[in-house]
């Protein structure tokens, strides 16, 4: 019987369990240390070490495969660098030209919207420099692709950087009120 749990990924770790690298080891933090996970567990899919919220882990390798490359639903609370405006949103909302392994590649359509009150969420870790200068908004997107720091690099891309990254669902798995290093098991992982 395979074993699934949701846990909310802490800013500044890895979505992974452990380095085979030594050296990365020592200046890294790992899933690990949180807690004495099952043999065989795995993270499906990842979170930069920079974000934060909802990861899913599991013993079945071809079950994480297939949410993978599914194109499961994940939504992102995101606050952005400047007062973001209707225009940049509809333009992430079409897509948008991002570089993806040094070639331009034009993200998937997107649900987007402003989000004018936030619902409760941790405080954010002290590294995050987020609104000390200048204003700031927040904005809810939900795609269906998960390239390398893709939210990151598509709020940039229409001029508004990303402060905070928080994953707050996939699929129907929600964040809920989970804090930072909570861990949960799931009875399935039916998306």
């Amino acid at each position: 019987m395979h074993l699934h749990f949701k846990i909310y990924k802490p800013f500044g770790m890895l979505s992974q369990l452990h380095s085979n690298d030594a050296k990365e080891s020592r200046n890294k933090r790992f899933l690990s240390e949180l807690y004495n996970l099952p043999d065989g567990i795995m993270p499906i899919g990842r979170l930069d070490e920079k974000s934060e919220g909802l990861l899913l882990l599991t013993t079945n390798g071809k079950l994480s495969d297939h949410i993978n490359r599914s194109g499961v639903q994940k939504e992102y609370y995101v606050q952005l660098d400047g007062e973001i405006t209707e225009e940049a949103i509809i333009t992430l909302g079409q897509g948008v030209q991002i570089g993806f392994h040094g070639i331009k590649y034009k993200t998937k359509p997107s649900t987007v919207r402003r989000l004018h009150s936030l619902p409760a969420l941790a405080e954010p870790d002290k590294r995050i420099r987020a609104g000390r200068h200048r204003p700031s908004s927040w904005i809810s997107i939900t795609i269906t692709e998960g390239k390398f720091r893709q939210v990151r690099k598509m709020t940039a891309a229409v001029g508004f950087p990303t402060l905070r990254l928080i994953r707050v669902r996939i699929g129907n798995i929600l964040l809920e009120d989970l804090c930072p290093g909570n861990i949960t098991p799931l009875d399935n992982l039916l998306l």
